[in-house]
């Protein structure tokens, strides 16, 4: 073993042990009660810039949702990979750009499934006749009601439609979108993995 082989493992262990520590940070913030004491206080300090970058990016909140951790832990992830492969010395730049782009799929494709999921369970609700006013629906409709209105606006332009109609509309649009879009990567990784 020499010593760039065991310099990037080293900074493989230490991407992993910082990604366990961003998850230990993101439980605590579940639990605001627990984030008390010196320990959880390192744990805020070490992993609070970092997660503070992603936190910024206004995409990645949707009704009052934050989903910065899930690209936070994508990235950190993919680094992760990348330096275990250059300490085994299978790295290609072929190699690097599919993980670039797994990193970048990953995250959008939970969401879209994320999104698909809510939807198909406020179809549900409705046509069940829940109560709409509960609020649990009032949460989920503040998180899918902003894509929803944005893909009712590339459909009908201006014309009203009914509310099923449109939450129909919004899950079909959003699961062609995840099988399109999960095609063109699959096929551009397998690309990218042969260079």
């Amino acid at each position: 073993m020499n010593v760039l082989s065991t310099i990037f493992r080293l900074l493989g262990a230490a991407t992993s042990i910082y990604m366990l520590l961003c998850v230990v940070r993101i439980f605590l913030s579940w639990f605001p009660a627990s984030a008390s004491g010196r320990p959880a206080e390192l744990v805020v300090s070490a992993t609070e810039p970092y997660l503070a970058i992603w936190r910024r990016i206004p995409f990645l909140r949707a009704g009052g949702v934050d989903f910065s951790p899930i690209a936070a832990l994508a990235v950190l992830s993919a680094l992760s990979r990348v330096l275990a492969m250059a300490s085994y010395g299978i790295l290609t730049i072929g190699l690097v750009l599919a993980l670039i782009v797994e990193m970048v799929w990953a995250p959008v494709s939970f969401l879209l499934g994320f999104f698909i999921v809510l939807i198909l369970a406020r179809v549900v609700a409705y046509a069940a006749r829940w109560n709409s006013l509960h609020p649990v629906w009032r949460t989920v409709d503040a998180m899918i009601n902003p894509v929803l209105f944005r893909i009712q606006r590339l459909v009908y332009r201006d014309r009203i439609v009914n509310y099923m109609q449109g939450l129909a509309t919004g899950a079909i649009a959003l699961l062609v979108v995840r099988v399109v879009f999960g095609i063109l990567f699959g096929l551009l990784l397998g690309l990218l993995k042969s260079l």
